[in-house]
C-alpha cells in the first residue's frame, strides 16, 4: 500500500511540474493559402513581451517559473489578419494566418489629407523628436550568419627554390580549400545604449562553424602560413613580398628576434585580444548595424540625406501595433539613387515604424592592382517600437549584405635564415594567385524588451569581458533551453562538421 501511495504522489508531482517550472511554447506560422512560412512576424504573449518568427516562420518563447499562461497570444504580420490564439492552439502545431490587402482609401479620416511629399517632409522634420537618444537597456538576441562560396583557387605556381614549398604542395593546398563555408554566431544579452555609446552584458553565446573552413581571403592566408610553418626549416622564417597576406609570416618564433621587453608587450597584447574578443566583436557588430539605420549620417541607405534623388508614392494605409500608418513606396529617380523599398509612417506623429529596402544597383565596384571588390546585395527590414517617453527605438532588424571579392596578382615568398646576415641563403617561391569568392553575411537583431534607464545607471554599468562563446561543431538543440531567442532555421538545425 505504501508503495502505491508513493507512486501516486510521484505521478501527481510529474503532472504538476510543467506549471511549476519554465514552459516553452513552440510553433510555426504559415500562410493559410500557400502553406509557406511567414518570416519575421510578431508573436505577442504579454503587454510588453513578444518574439519574432525566424525566416521559416518558426518561433518559441519561454514562460518563466511561476508565470501563468496568457489567455490569448496575438500574432500579426504585415499583409495578414491579426489573430489571437489560445496557448494550447500553438503548442507544436502549424498556425495559419489569412492574407490581407493593404487598404487604399476609406479607412482613415483626416482634417486635411497630405500629399506624399508633405508626409516625407514631416517625417524628416520630426526626426529629432521621434528618435530615442536617451539611455535605454535592451534585452537582445543577435544572430550572424556568414556564407562564403569560393569559385576559384589557383596559386599559379611558377618556380620555387624552397625545396619544401613545391608545386605538389601548392596544388594540394588549393584542392583542400572547401568551396562552401557556413559560420553562425549567436548571442543573448543586454545592450545599454545612449546615443551612439554602447555597453554590453552577454548572457550566453554560441559559435557554430567548421574550423577547417575558409571563409575569407584572410583565412586562406592563415591556412597557408600554418602549412608553411610545418614545411620550413626550424632556423628560418618567411617574408611575403605582397600586401595580400601578412607582411611577415612566423615560422619558428619571430619573438626570438625581439628584445625581452618587446616580446613581453606582444604577449600581453595577444592575451588581451583573446580575452576581450567576444564582447568587443559583438559590440562592434551591433554598432555597425545601428549605424546603418536610415537616419544615421553615414548609412549606406541615404534616403534622408538625399531625399531629392528618390520618388515617393502613397500606396495606402495599414495598422502597426494598433496605430495607423501611411504606406509609402520609394524608388530612385532614374539612376541617381541606390535603393527601392517601402516606408510605414505613423499617421499621428510621422515616425517611421517600419522600413523595407533593397539596392537597385551595385553599391561599390572597385578594381585596382589585381584586386576586385564589389558590393552586390544590400537588403533588409527595420522595425521600431514606441517607448514610454514617446520616442522610438529599434525592435527588430534583418540585414543581408552580399559581396564579390577576387585577387589576381603575383606573390613572392622569401625564405630567410635567422643566423645568416645579408642576402645569402635566401630562397624564393613565386606564385600568381587567382582567388575568387562571393561572401554573404546576414544579421538578425531582435529586441525583446526595452527599459529606460537614467544617466548614472548607464555610466556605472561595467562590462564583463571574460565571457566566451561556446564552440559547436554541430547544432545542440538544448543549448538555448530556458531562454527566449529567435528560432534557428533548418540549415542551422542540421549543421554538423563532417569528421
Amino acid at each position: 500500500m505504501a508503495f502505491h501511495k508513493i507512486l501516486t504522489l510521484c505521478s501527481l508531482f510529474m503532472l504538476m511540474a510543467p506549471s511549476l517550472s519554465a514552459q516553452t511554447i513552440s510553433s510555426r506560422l504559415v500562410d493559410a493559402k500557400t502553406q509557406k512560412g511567414i518570416p519575421y512576424a510578431t508573436v505577442q504573449y504579454g503587454e510588453h513581451q513578444g518574439v519574432i518568427t525566424n525566416d521559416e516562420g518558426r518561433f518559441s518563447f519561454v514562460l518563466q517559473e511561476g508565470a501563468s499562461l496568457p489567455d490569448s497570444i496575438y500574432i500579426s504580420s504585415m499583409g495578414y489578419e491579426k489573430k489571437g490564439f489560445a496557448p494550447q492552439q500553438l503548442q507544436d502545431s502549424l498556425v495559419m494566418l489569412t492574407p490581407k490587402a493593404i487598404e487604399l482609401s476609406g479607412v482613415y479620416l483626416f482634417d486635411k489629407e497630405l500629399e506624399v511629399d508633405d508626409i516625407i517632409e514631416k517625417m524628416k522634420e520630426r526626426l529629432p523628436q521621434n528618435i530615442n537618444n536617451g539611455p535605454v537597456k535592451q534585452r537582445f538576441f543577435l544572430r550572424r550568419s556568414e556564407f562564403a562560396t569560393i569559385t576559384k583557387v589557383d596559386f599559379g605556381f611558377e618556380k620555387s627554390t624552397i625545396k619544401e614549398l613545391d608545386k605538389e604542395l601548392m596544388d594540394s593546398i588549393a584542392r583542400s580549400v572547401p568551396k562552401n563555408a557556413h559560420h553562425y554566431t549567436e548571442s543573448l544579452g543586454d545592450l545599454y545604449k545612449k546615443g551612439t555609446d554602447y555597453k554590453l552584458a552577454i548572457v550566453k553565446a554560441a559559435d557554430l562553424y567548421d574550423k577547417n573552413n575558409v571563409g575569407s581571403f584572410e583565412d586562406l592566408g592563415k591556412r597557408m602560413e600554418a602549412i608553411f610553418k610545418k614545411n620550413i626549416k626550424p632556423d628560418s622564417y618567411l617574408k611575403i613580398k605582397s600586401g595580400i597576406f601578412s607582411q611577415k609570416v612566423q615560422v619558428d618564433s619571430i619573438l626570438d628576434e625581439m628584445d625581452e621587453e618587446q616580446a613581453q608587450k606582444v604577449k600581453q597584447q595577444v592575451k588581451k585580444d583573446s580575452t576581450s574578443g567576444l564582447l568587443d566583436s559583438q559590440r562592434h557588430t551591433i554598432k555597425e548595424l545601428l549605424s546603418e539605420l536610415y537616419y544615421q549620417e553615414d548609412s549606406k541607405l541615404d534616403l534622408i540625406e538625399k531625399t531629392n534623388r528618390y520618388d515617393f508614392k502613397l500606396a495606402g494605409y495599414a495598422d502597426i501595433d494598433g496605430m495607423g500608418v501611411y504606406v509609402v513606396d520609394f524608388f530612385p529617380k532614374r539612376s541617381s539613387a541606390d535603393f527601392k523599398g517601402r516606408l510605414y509612417i505613423n499617421i499621428e506623429d510621422f515616425a517611421v515604424m517600419r522600413m523595407d529596402f533593397e539596392n537597385t544597383d551595385r553599391l561599390r565596384n572597385f578594381r585596382l592592382l589585381g584586386i576586385t571588390y564589389r558590393e552586390v546585395l544590400y537588403k533588409g527590414t527595420a522595425r521600431f517600437a514606441k517607448l514610454p517617453n514617446s520616442r522610438y527605438d529599434l525592435k527588430f532588424m534583418d540585414l543581408t549584405f552580399g559581396r564579390y571579392f577576387a585577387v589576381d596578382r603575383p606573390l613572392k615568398v622569401v625564405e630567410k635564415n635567422k643566423h645568416v646576415k645579408g642576402r645569402r641563403k635566401q630562397n624564393e617561391l613565386l606564385l600568381n594567385i587567382d582567388f575568387r569568392m562571393s561572401p554573404t553575411e546576414k544579421w538578425e537583431l531582435v529586441v525583446f524588451g526595452q527599459d529606460l534607464v537614467d544617466e548614472p545607471q548607464f555610466a556605472n554599468f561595467k562590462e564583463d569581458k571574460t565571457v566566451r562563446a561556446t564552440y559547436m561543431p554541430r547544432y545542440d538543440p538544448g543549448f538555448w533551453q530556458g531562454h527566449t531567442i529567435m528560432e534557428p532555421n533548418q540549415a542551422i538545425r542540421e549543421f554538423t562538421v563532417e569528421e
